[in-house]
């Protein structure tokens, strides 16, 4: 089949083409802005494929989602485009809400528009799969509760209440018009071809460079870490096997408060490059612990069990051999990320809100 995926230059929907054009015989729209987190070099290895297709459209713009629609003609569209770093939505909100509300908004009824009119073998078999994130549901009380697929929402930031926003208009399209939606949401994820400002490769990156390796607050806000590529197995999955109008929770199983993930980057670098910057003694000399952002939930976890029991999917990767192939990919492809760092980002500190 053919599937369209929005956001496939960024972080995970670069991973679902990858996962898509090497794993099966699908063919892929991808359908992405480029905005300062967009890299098509994350693509570098399949984008040859006469099955991948490229369509540089901004979701808020019908007349160019309309075409796309019906030069392309996909059987199934997973909806990845999205602003999605925290801090960035507590310094500039507007964009989340123009992307991740609006621009939910137009693909959905892009979407529908081009489902109603076709045949019904292939209205019957079409798929909106949105994917969107566990940070919908807030903090988690208690130290062994769970977010599961009937967790009430309770959004703590721009970010995540723009999230919130886009998963009720898709239900409510599924509950209203009959439209074929599936959702997933899922937990932190990690892997290569991350951008730079998320904790990870940010941290990679800075303990590379001799920098400061900065942790919120007191570094116990406790993330569910998914590799990516466990990630995308999951996603296909869902549009290829899901039923229509389900929730699927997708994690890692890997809870780990932040300042763990820092040491226990900084022990692999140990390992893997012993040969440091100068002045530095042990890269966890680096950390450094700096103001929390606002409203920085504590605690976040998934329970998993769902999708595992319906559809058979675990993730391959435990935190420790995941974020051992991540620290390797970074130290192998400096070419990937030091011409992401020439751009507009410069590793700063972003969502201090200091107005």
């Amino acid at each position: 089949m053919k599937i369209l995926v929005t956001g496939g230059a960024g972080f995970i929907g670069s991973a679902v083409i990858r996962h898509i054009i090497q794993n099966t015989q699908d063919s892929v729209v991808n359908v992405d802005k480029l905005t300062y987190a967009g890299n098509l070099e994350s693509l570098a290895n399949v984008d040859k494929s006469d099955r991948y297709a490229f369509e540089q459209v901004d979701i808020c713009d019908r007349t160019a989602l309309d075409s796309v629609f019906e030069t392309h003609q996909p059987d199934a569209v997973m909806h990845l485009a999205a602003e999605s770093h925290v801090d960035r939505s507590i310094d500039g909100p507007a964009a989340f809400i123009e992307t991740n509300i609006i621009g939910t908004y137009t693909l959905l009824e892009a979407s529908r528009q081009f489902w109603l009119g076709l045949e019904s073998d292939r209205k019957s078999a079409f798929r909106f799969h949105h994917i969107s994130t566990d940070e919908v549901y807030g903090d988690l009380e208690g130290p062994e509760d769970l977010f599961t697929e009937d967790t009430a929402y309770a959004p703590s930031s721009p970010y995540s209440a723009s999230k919130a926003s886009s998963d009720h208009l898709v239900r409510a399209w599924r509950r209203t018009y009959g439209f074929p939606t599936i959702v997933t949401n899922c937990s932190n994820n990690y892997g290569p071809y991350h951008f730079p400002e998320k904790l990870i490769p940010l941290v990679i990156l800075n303990a590379l460079k001799g920098k400061p390796l900065p942790v919120y607050g007191n570094g116990l806000q406790i993330r569910d870490w998914l590799y990516v590529e466990d990630h995308a197995r999951a996603l296909y999955k869902v549009v290829t096997e899901g039923e229509v109008g389900e929730t699927y929770n997708i994690g890692g199983h890997n809870e780990k408060a932040n300042i763990d993930v820092v040491k226990t980057i900084c022990r692999l670098l140990e390992e893997l490059v012993p040969n440091k910057p100068a002045g530095v003694a042990q890269y966890h000399d680096l950390i450094t612990y700096v103001t929390d952002r606002p409203g920085h939930d504590v605690r976040y976890a998934i329970d998993a069990s769902k999708i595992e029991k319906t559809l058979g999917w675990t993730p391959a990767e435990t935190f420790e051999t995941g974020l051992r192939k991540t620290v390797q990919w970074y130290l192998a492809n400096e070419n990937w990320w030091s011409r992401v760092l020439d751009g507009s980002y410069s590793m700063e500190r972003l969502g201090v809100n200091n107005q």
